[in-house]
């Protein structure tokens, strides 16, 4: 299957440590840089790794505030938990980001999974399989306000009364989901709702393996998995840009199209530049 014409390069900041000023300026000199079409946050709350935590600023109030001072860039948050806001209020809130950003949201969803971080927060973590029932309705629930004036649902999960979500986004019918995951349940929500699919497994053949199992996914429910992208993340080393190009061709030889890379902030030593100029373009000459 070849899907080089969907290929595309983008950055991803972490908030861990950083300020909104340090954040704005990487993704000002990316929206700059015509290689570089979306850009992402995670959706931590507090650093899983260090005692006590430090700073981390919320994803999405921080996506609102970066969309404004942007203008080319797709932007999202990669992935946003389904546990850590009902999907009515997360619909809203997607919505309002869009409208800021003038229809260039992609909206990251995924399962959730950080035991530290609902503990710390006493928000509920549901066993994996429900998880995974729960980010379904949840996807049902959040194209349907999208696209709806009122929403009646009487999930097993959620419940909505005549809802509305007004304003709408920009994008229509709605903007597009960017759903993370692996497991074989998670691929069937996958196979149903995505735009993009964001995979994390270690190595280039696992990847190449779950690629054939969501396509088969497709294939059952009529879809044509071409219209899915398929996201990498990719560690960025200033120091070794020789290892991040070898490591993005590993993935695009099994079928990655949708390449994040995980970049330093503050973006010293003009990285993204020199990503650009010695892996990003080199890469697009060569697959498309």
């Amino acid at each position: 299957m070849d899907n080089r014409k969907f290929l595309s390069f983008g950055i991803k900041t972490g908030q861990r440590y950083s300020t909104h000023t340090a954040l704005l300026d990487v993704w000002q000199e990316a929206d700059s840089i015509p290689v570089f079409e979306h850009a992402w946050l995670n959706d931590h709350f507090m650093d899983l790794s260090s005692t006590p935590p430090g700073p981390y600023l919320e994803s999405w109030i921080l996506l609102a505030a970066l969309a404004a001072r942007t203008q080319r860039l797709r932007i999202g948050v990669m992935v946003t938990d389904n546990t850590y806001r009902h999907p009515a209020v997360f619909a809203k809130i997607a919505a309002t980001v869009d409208v800021i950003s003038h229809g260039r949201l992609n909206v990251g969803l995924g399962t959730g999974w950080s035991e530290q971080q609902h503990h710390a927060y006493g928000i509920p973590l549901p066993p994996p399989g429900e998880r995974v029932r729960r980010l379904g309705e949840a996807c049902e629930v959040i194209q349907r306000l999208w696209s709806e004036p009122a929403v009646t649902f009487d999930g097993s999960y959620y419940q909505l009364h005549e809802a509305p979500c007004d304003p709408k986004p920009v994008q229509k019918p709605f903007p597009p989901f960017a759903i993370g995951g692996e497991g074989e349940r998670t691929l069937q929500v996958i196979a149903r709702y995505a735009d993009i699919w964001d995979c994390s497994v270690a190595t280039p053949n696992l990847y190449a393996q779950k690629r054939l199992l969501l396509e088969s996914y497709c294939r059952a429910i009529g879809r044509d998995s071409a219209t899915i992208a398929y996201s990498r993340h990719i560690p960025v080393d200033p120091a070794d840009l020789k290892a991040t190009l070898a490591e993005t061709r590993a993935f695009l030889e099994v079928g990655a199209t949708h390449i994040i890379y995980h970049v330093p902030v503050p973006a010293s030593g003009n990285i993204l530049r020199r990503l650009a100029e010695e892996v990003a373009l080199p890469l697009q000459a060569e697959y498309q």
